[in-house]
Formats: structure tokens, C-alpha cells, sequence
């Protein structure tokens, strides 16, 4: 028997889930908004021909394909990727990469703003007892989980920085997730560390990795607290969106009872 864990967040209206100006816009219509729609698919029809009076429901959605939880393809972080190749996009990411065993590294503890290290996945690889290995999915779960939804999410949480993303892409992983609005640090945090001696490498460096090994990941999953460290596996398949830079998916996870 197996028990499906979801790990997605909904699109939703009104939340904090990303910063000012890029959040979702969804127009809901009611069926009584479109009976006018449908009748207009059976001329002589009227209103009092459909059950109820009722068209169909439906939505209007203005998005960005990073809101909700979402898969970014290499071409996001680059034009092109594994040392100049032409950066995939999500249309292209391979299918092998989305439905894999999974490991869960749990940096909760870690303060906002922290860029983690390849020594602290190594630690916490330790700690779990586990090896990782070629395409298994890694997802970490940051303190920014708990803080979906309110003001402070989007600067909440550690971030994943070069050598942490090189040391998981070096050892095969080319699927990653986080909790967090963004894979590396908040950009308040590195921000204000950019300020302090004006070093461009700390910019984005986490996604940047890419560059050198194309590799997607996750993010804004929802609920890693919930799931074990290893014994699992995850869905994540994008939505097939022609040429684009990411693709929203249902992020499943998927463990063996």
C-alpha cells in the first residue's frame, strides 16, 4: 500500500506568496456570469433551457509561471547551461528527472538568511545515514515553510548556496526542491550582505550553478515537515509550457506503506 503526500501550494488570490507585483490574479466567473457563454453556442436557446439557469463555472488567471509551486527549467537561471550548451526549457526538462526517490534534508534550524555549505549537506546527509544517488530528487526543508501565507515568507528560510548546489549536482542530482520563495537565500539577506563589500558572486549564486550543470528545481513546496528523510519518492511533472523558463506542477510525494 502506498500513501500520496501532497506538496504543493494553491494558486490563490490575496496571500503573501511572492513579492508585491508578481502575486496571482484569478477572476472566478459563476455559473450564472456565464450563461450567457454557452448559450451563445445554441442560437434560440435561452437562459431556461439549462438546468438551474446555470452556465458553466470557470476562472480567469493572470500568473507568472514561478507562482504557486513550480519547476524551474535551466533556461531560468541562464541562456545556456553545462559550460555553454543552450539552456533547456521547461518543455525539454526529460521526464526521468521529474519521477524519482527522494531525500529530504531538514535545515529548519538554520537562521534566515543562512547560505548553506556543501559541508552542511554533508553533515546533514550524515546525520540521515544516507548516500546520495544519480537523479534522486532532493528537497530541503527550510523555516520558510511555516511561513507561507504571511508577510514574512518570502525573506524567510536559508537558501542553498554554490558549493552546496555543486555538491549535489556533482554526485548526479539534477532535480532539487525547497519550501522557501526561492532556491537561494532571500534576497533581503544577500542584499545586505552584497552591501557590506559589493561581491557580485553572492547574487543568485545557488541558481547560477546551472550555468555549469543544467538542473532544475522546486519551489514553494508545502509540508516536507510531513514526509520521512529517505523512503520515498516524488512526482513532479511541469505543466508543458512551449519554451518558457518554468511550469507549475502538482508536487507529490509518494511513500511505500
Amino acid at each position: 500500500m502506498r500513501r500520496l503526500v501532497d506538496l504543493s501550494v494553491p494558486l490563490e488570490n490575496g496571500i503573501a506568496s511572492d513579492p508585491p507585483g508578481l502575486t496571482p490574479e484569478i477572476e472566478y466567473r459563476t455559473h450564472a456570469q456565464t450563461a450567457a457563454d454557452l448559450l451563445a453556442f445554441f442560437p434560440g436557446a435561452t437562459v431556461d433551457d439549462l438546468p438551474d439557469r446555470e452556465g458553466w463555472a470557470a476562472e480567469w488567471v493572470r500568473l507568472t509561471t514561478h507562482n504557486g509551486t513550480h519547476l524551474d527549467a535551466p533556461y531560468h537561471y541562464s541562456a545556456t547551461m553545462d559550460g555553454g550548451a543552450r539552456a533547456i526549457t521547461i518543455d525539454e526538462v526529460p521526464l526521468d528527472w521529474c519521477l524519482q526517490p527522494a531525500v529530504k534534508l531538514d535545515f529548519r534550524h538554520l537562521p534566515d538568511g543562512y547560505v548553506v555549505t556543501a559541508a552542511d549537506v554533508e553533515a546533514e546527509l550524515d546525520r540521515i545515514g544516507h548516500r546520495l544517488s544519480p537523479l534522486e530528487i532532493v528537497v530541503v526543508n527550510t523555516a520558510a515553510g511555516a511561513r507561507y501565507g504571511h508577510d514574512d515568507y518570502v525573506s524567510s528560510g536559508c537558501g542553498m548556496g554554490r558549493e552546496a548546489t555543486l555538491y549535489l549536482l556533482e554526485r548526479g542530482i539534477r532535480l532539487t526542491g525547497t519550501d522557501a520563495w526561492s532556491w537561494d537565500a532571500p534576497f533581503v539577506h544577500t542584499a545586505a550582505r552584497y552591501a557590506v563589500d559589493h561581491d557580485p558572486s553572492v547574487i543568485w549564486e545557488g541558481h547560477r550553478v546551472g550555468r555549469e550543470i543544467g538542473y532544475c528545481h522546486l519551489e514553494k513546496l508545502h509540508g516536507l515537515e510531513n514526509l520521512p528523510a529517505t523512503g520515498f519518492e516524488i512526482s513532479c511533472f511541469p505543466v508543458k509550457v512551449h519554451a518558457a523558463s518554468a511550469g507549475w506542477t502538482r508536487a507529490v510525494a509518494i511513500i511505500d506503506a
